[in-house]
């Protein structure tokens, strides 16, 4: 498959460009700085996403959006997300959404998310914010195909690759050790199983894993 990563030099789009190359797929880095980038195999697009064209991305069977905004910018991840849901509209690319844990649900009846919990830190509010802003304009936006994809609470960079995962929908997991933890290693093989398979086309889903 042809796979561009928005955001390839970051934690998690690296992450996602590592495994998607280790399945033998043909992968675009779109990276704000090509110098940044360590992989050498694979083609570079050395744009941010907001001059990406219909051109850039019109050739790609999916394109990952693993931008990162700096904490605290909660409007940044919205206009990302808005300058890329304006190029979908004009290919046949999929989009595949890192997204947050703070839009899920903590509750069977799904009336609590996790950002409107006392323990939610009130410094990834914004950023969260701004996620569970994008998630909305993807469902109310006509004419496109995406998924997005959400973490665990606990979203470790330094986790490792346990090679497995489980997913549900709208609700947060917690795992055998009840534990919403998910490391970047497992959720980059969530994003690329996605990419492989469209098993959630126009919806969000969530994944867990285990802590070894």
């Amino acid at each position: 498959m042809k796979i561009g990563i928005i955001g390839a030099t970051g934690k998690v789009g690296n992450k996602v460009l590592q495994e998607a190359t280790q399945r033998g797929h043909e992968i675009t880095a779109i990276v704000r700085n090509a110098a940044k980038l360590d992989h050498q195999d694979v083609k570079v697009i050395e744009k941010d996403i907001f001059h990406l064209t219909v051109d850039d991305i019109k050739d790609l069977d999916v394109v990952v959006n693993a931008f990162g905004a700096p904490l605290g910018e909660e409007d940044a991840h919205v206009e990302a997300g808005h300058a890329l849901i304006n190029l979908l509209k004009d290919v046949d690319t999929r989009a595949i959404i890192v997204g947050g844990a703070g839009s899920l649900f903590v509750d069977d009846a799904q009336t609590t998310r996790l950002i409107d919990t006392p323990e939610f830190p009130d410094m990834f509010k914004p950023t969260a914010a701004g996620q569970g802003r994008n998630l909305q304009e993807l469902k109310d936006t006509e004419g496109i195909t995406w998924t997005f994809v959400s973490p665990s609470a606990e979203f470790d960079p330094e986790g490792q690759r346990t090679g497995t995962y489980t997913s549900g929908k709208d609700q947060l997991l917690v795992n055998s050790q009840g534990n919403s933890y998910i490391s970047y290693a497992d959720y980059a093989i969530a994003i690329v199983d996605e990419a492989e398979n469209a098993d959630h086309v126009n919806e969000r889903f969530t994944v867990v894993g285990e802590q070894e």
